[in-house]
């Protein structure tokens, strides 16, 4: 099992990451959402010029908010810093795209924007499309020490709907699950990806399978508010993704489903103007909860959806999660948390 890291985008992520690399994570993570965060590249650029071993990535970026051609540049320029060391995670961009007060990205366009980037990365001629107009375009000057396009960069594709996992497992080196911690949703999520995986030959085995979730070490008597407190935000998220994610309920798990799509409108004040009311549902998202998520946000989705517990019953679940295919397990923390994760949960330190 490999552990990875997110953490948000600061102008202070080289120096997450090299504490990171110093505790032993083999992945350091950011989000990108422009609206939210600073910007995911400036930012993994400090991290790499800051590491020299931890692999790097995007958790996750998205076809909307850059053109193809400008997201494969900036990871192929990454690849110059960091050789070998980065990750594509991309995604439809719920997140992002909704601070706008957009909708997601089409699947078509997720793959098409895929497609556009590994053929640059190949070096190769490729067609690029915008509107009517249709033109073949490479990188100019691959040789010249810009860009680097001679180190694979894998691409690992965030899903929480059937479809989206399913081209996950269809296309992509790997798969990003965000809170597939109890068996329901994990099972769940991997029965699509081996779906797609299986449609052309491949085996769920031969995918790397992560997993993003909050984690929190439980004290003794720690009442269940501040446990809320600590992984609220995340769980918040996480289940309104999947509740968003399927157009008929009955295809999520059974045991968990009314919690799942109790998420669906937690971001959503319909009666506000459509203008302006996705600014304020999503100030401090994923960082505080908010008062009207609390109620949602029970002692079963926590344990459904994170990482809680005491330390044995942490190391247990993920020794059950790797048990179901899962290759790495990313934890949302800063440098304190990262400590506590990797002295009290990771193999070897605790």
């Amino acid at each position: 099992m490999d552990f990875g890291v997110i953490f948000l985008p600061t102008i202070d992520s080289g120096k997450d990451a090299a504490f990171a690399e110093s505790q032993g994570f083999a992945h350091a993570w950011v989000g990108d959402s422009q609206m939210v965060w600073a910007d995911a590249f400036q930012c993994l650029a400090l991290c790499a010029t800051q590491t020299k071993t931890i692999k790097l990535g995007t958790n996750v970026t998205n076809p909307k908010s850059r053109i193809a051609p400008v997201t494969a540049c900036n990871f192929a320029t990454l690849n110059m810093l960091a050789p070998g060391r980065v990750v594509m995670g991309i995604g439809t961009g719920n997140t992002t795209r909704r601070t706008l007060g957009m909708p997601a990205a089409k699947l078509a366009d997720l793959r098409t924007h895929i497609d556009v980037c590994r053929g640059l990365w190949r070096g190769e001629t490729i067609p690029y499309e915008e509107s009517e107009r249709r033109r073949m375009i490479r990188f100019l000057n691959p040789d010249s020490g810009f860009i680097n396009l001679k180190d694979n960069i894998p691409v690992y594709i965030a899903g929480s709907g059937p479809k989206s996992l399913e081209l996950a497992g269809e296309i992509a080196d790997g798969v990003i699950l965000f809170g597939t911690v109890g068996d329901s949703l994990l099972k769940y999520t991997l029965s699509h990806v081996r779906r797609g995986a299986e449609r052309v030959g491949k085996r769920l085995e031969d995918m790397y399978i992560v997993v993003v979730t909050a984690f929190h070490v439980t004290k003794p008597g720690e009442s269940f508010a501040a446990v809320q407190r600590a992984v609220g935000p995340l769980v918040t998220s996480e289940c309104n993704i999947f509740a968003l994610s399927v157009k008929n309920p009955h295809e999520l798990p059974g045991d968990i489903r009314d919690d799942l799509m109790a998420f669906k409108y937690a971001y959503r004040t319909p009666n506000a103007p459509i203008e302006t009311r996705h600014l304020d549902l999503y100030t401090g998202y994923c960082e505080e909860l908010k008062p009207e998520h609390a109620p949602l946000v029970t002692e079963k989705m926590v344990k459904e959806t994170t990482l809680t517990g005491t330390a044995e019953e942490l190391r247990e679940r993920i020794r059950a999660m790797e048990a179901l295919g899962v290759k790495q397990v990313v934890v949302a923390a800063d440098q304190r948390m990262m400590a506590e994760f990797a002295t009290q949960v990771m193999p070897g330190r605790s």
